[in-house]
């Protein structure tokens, strides 16, 4: 197996030497007993200096070279600190060289061990190469540096040397020189280039967790609403996302890039507004930073290879786990791969590859692996702790392993991916770190080294700064291709296959529990459904859906963001935003509440008012008007339901009428309610009541016995004044004075023309009154 496979070519390692050395001596030790005697340590005693051995904490913050040669002068630093209740007189800090490693799982085990152990720990190099401090107090640290020419350590052929180093000295209560602290590190010892050298590919992420809402302002422009700010600070100098920038323009890396957080930033750019609480947005005012940032990126990618993810990078467990059976999930997908090729062709102005998919930790499964070429990838970034070897090669294996169906898997190594895990902020645990890597590199070179070999790096989806700089570090100590060189990942998933390495993928039984137990829930995958559908009988009424279609269809894919892995809270409340806002739009087109209608005659014209609040004008809706009652009244030509077509420009309202004729007297129920071109409701129905009061016959004969009347009166007057213009003047005149005293009642109206009451005319021209 590769885990268990010895270094080749190996010549002694020091550790025998010092043995047969020893042994030599010993050889005459009987010429020396009675001259010098050595008490040894009883049992009691080694097993207290074994435990004592982690009294000192023992940091190396530095060491350098990491991968020193012959001509080098190897320099460590550190702190020591005792963690004991005693002071430690005759305090002195040692290097303990060897014993070469034999593969790398010995690796491994040496960087699990605390404490000093004989058997496994070298004897101190000795002077010239300690330091000393009379004493070091009870909790108190002192600071020491060792350097020792690369040609003092004694090292023998290529490989993997154990590094130690010690501080020994007595107590009160142990009066007698002893290891009280001991740290273990690797020095990979490679002085003339490899053979074959494996070509390494390291994988350069740059993602971050959801920022930008749905919500955009109510202006032309719509301008974007972040959640919060927490971005500026990872594009800000010494901010992470500024870190992985400026350190991997200097590395020979494949980017890895979630296009979301392109789109993000480059919203940023321009104006945009910050969420504030339970007040109006504000102003955000970094835009600054995220133009320059995107433009330090942009030239760090030329002439580098880049990978987009799907847009916002979604979780493919959770969706081959809890989603695809919600129906419409699953095509969420395409989409986002899709809008990730031109979301970095446009901002980035390079082409990316968008041909592969990157599971959580590299964790497969049959049924991740069909989610992810659903959206057309081919080639799945898995693990070497996933898809692990069962077969009969003894060495690591290159990447690329055909799986079936057309699909590669690129399987990137376990123990290099995880290597930068932890608190990288503290320099001891960054040196130790650093110093694993490049041994464990070198240890798998010299597997095979008649073989060369395509190894892949998968590090965190989210380095932070510290973590970001430690794994610089470690590809800065591979600078001069001793026993590695770069390669793309493009190029690695392409390389030729090795014929012995496994290509099963595991079955959904071998997927980790842990990260399953964070996966997104189902409902997840409910509220997507029920936001998309909203959608989409929202867009069809509008005259510009891709405003709408655009920002919302990034926002249902950033609903399945694997950063929201953990957070099940805030990835519930991002979603109640979406569907929120969604929904406030959606009522920017209604109907405007009218009051009852009176109807006064038998034929009469219904207003209805639809209000459009949008910037972008609405098309493709019916305004449809039903009665509840068609004895009473009908609409349009006797009809039950009435229906128009409704167009609207932004920031407009439309009265729309429809013609009704009443038969009978009484209330009668209207409904209206807007619906889409294929039939579906949109928006909440409007209900009103019409009061019809029909003119009765009785009424209009008084009306008609009146206007006769007024008539025979008019002609009466024409006739009496029409004798008298025939008479004497005198006459007349006495004739007149005797009609003024006759005549009954006050002096009739010149004009004849009835008063009708507090009716009025119709302005439709039935003649009949209209109230709203």
């Amino acid at each position: 197996m590769a885990e268990a496979a010895e270094f080749q070519g190996m010549g002694p390692s020091p550790a025998r030497r010092w043995l047969r050395r020893t042994a030599a001596l010993l050889a005459g030790a009987p010429l020396l007993a009675g001259l010098l005697y050595v008490p040894a340590a009883t049992p009691a005693h080694a097993a207290a200096d074994q435990a004592g051995s982690r009294t000192v904490d023992v940091s190396l913050d530095s060491l350098s070279p990491s991968a020193p040669v012959k001509d080098d002068t190897l320099t460590i630093t550190g702190t020591v600190t005792n963690q004991g209740k005693e002071a430690i007189t005759d305090a002195q800090v040692d290097l303990r060289v060897g014993p070469r490693m034999s593969g790398r799982p010995e690796i491994d085990e040496a960087s699990e061990r605390t404490g000093y152990s004989p058997s496994h720990d070298a004897e101190k190099l000795g002077a010239p190469y300690k330091v000393t401090f009379p004493e070091l107090a009870a909790g108190n640290s002192k600071n020491f540096s060792l350097s020792v020419p690369a040609n003092k350590l004694d090292l023998g052929g290529a490989g993997v040397y154990q590094l130690g180093v010690s501080l020994s000295g007595e107590t009160k209560s142990s009066p007698y020189d002893h290891v009280l602290g001991i740290e273990r590190t690797f020095l990979p010892w490679q002085p003339e280039p490899a053979q074959k050298k494996t070509r390494l590919t390291y994988l350069w992420p740059l993602i971050s967790s959801t920022h930008l809402s749905a919500e955009t302002g109510s202006d032309e422009q719509q301008t974007p609403i972040f959640e919060n700010d927490a971005l500026a600070a990872e594009l800000a100098p010494g901010g992470r996302l500024e870190e992985l920038v400026s350190l991997g323009s200097e590395l020979p890396v494949t980017w890895v890039i979630d296009p979301d957080l392109l789109a993000t930033v480059d919203a940023m750019t321009r104006n945009y507004r910050i969420k504030n609480g339970t007040d109006a947005p504000v102003p955000g005012r970094n835009q600054a930073v995220a133009k320059k940032w995107l433009s330090s990126l942009e030239k760090a990618v030329q002439g580098s290879k880049v990978v987009a993810l799907p847009f916002g990078d979604p979780d493919l467990a959770s969706l081959a786990h809890r989603g695809k059976d919600v129906s419409g999930s699953l095509s969420q997908l395409q989409p986002a791969t899709a809008v990730a090729e031109t979301t970095v062709e446009t901002i980035l102005h390079v082409k990316p590859s968008v041909d592969f998919a990157w599971p959580v930790e590299g964790a497969i499964d049959p049924s991740i692996v069909d989610v992810a070429t659903s959206a057309g990838a081919h080639k799945i970034i898995a693990r070497s702790d996933s898809l692990r070897e069962t077969g009969p090669v003894s060495y690591t294996p290159s990447a690329a392993r055909p799986i079936g169906g057309g699909t590669t898997a690129v399987v990137a190594d376990s123990r290099l991916s995880t290597a930068f895990y932890g608190d990288m902020t503290r320099s001891g645990n960054s040196t130790l770190a650093v110093q694993k890597f490049l041994a464990q590199t070198l240890a798998l070179t010299l597997q095979a080294p008649d073989q060369q070999r395509n190894i892949v790096v998968a590090p965190q989806r989210m380095p932070t700064a510290s973590q970001a700089q430690t794994m610089a570090l470690a590809q800065e100590g591979l600078a001069g291709e001793r026993w590695t060189q770069p390669l793309d990942l493009i190029a690695a998933a392409a390389a030729k296959p090795d014929p012995d390495a496994t290509t099963d993928v595991p079955a959904a039984t071998r997927y980790p529990a842990s990260l399953r137990a964070r996966e997104l829930p189902v409902q997840t995958f409910q509220d997507i459904k029920s936001t998309q559908e909203s959608l989409d009988n929202f867009k069809v009424i509008l005259t510009s859906p891709d405003r709408v279609v655009t920002p919302f269809g990034n926002a249902i894919s950033r609903e399945m963001s694997t950063s929201w892995r953990g957070k099940a809270r805030s990835a519930a409340e991002y979603r109640r935003g979406v569907q929120g806002f969604l929904d406030i739009l959606a009522t920017e087109v209604q109907l405007i509440q009218k009051s009852d209608v009176t109807l006064s005659g038998r034929s009469a014209t219904i207003p209805v008012t639809v209000q459009n609040k949008l910037v972008q004008g609405v098309d493709n809706l019916v305004l449809r008007l039903t009665s509840a009652n068609a004895t009473r009244l009908k609409l349009d030509d006797g009809n039950v339901v009435a229906e128009q077509q409704i167009k609207i420009e932004g920031g407009h309202s439309q009265s729309v009428k429809f013609a009704a004729a009443a038969n009978a007297n009484g209330p009668v129920q209207v409904t209206a309610r807007l619906y889409t071109e294929d039939g579906r409701p949109y928006g909440n129905p409007m209900t009103f009541t019409v009061k019809v009061s029909e003119i009765t016959p009785t009424v209009m004969l008084v009306i008609a016995g009146g206007v006769l009347l007024l008539v025979l009166a008019g002609v009466r007057m024409y006739t009496q004044r029409k004798r008298a213009a025939g008479r004497e003047p005198s006459v007349v005149a006495d004739e007149d004075e005797a009609s003024d005293h006759e005549g009954a009642g006050p002096e009739q109206p010149s004009d004849p023309t009835p008063d009708t009451g507090p009716e009025s005319v119709d302005p439709s021209g039935a003649g009949e009154k209209v109230d709203r």
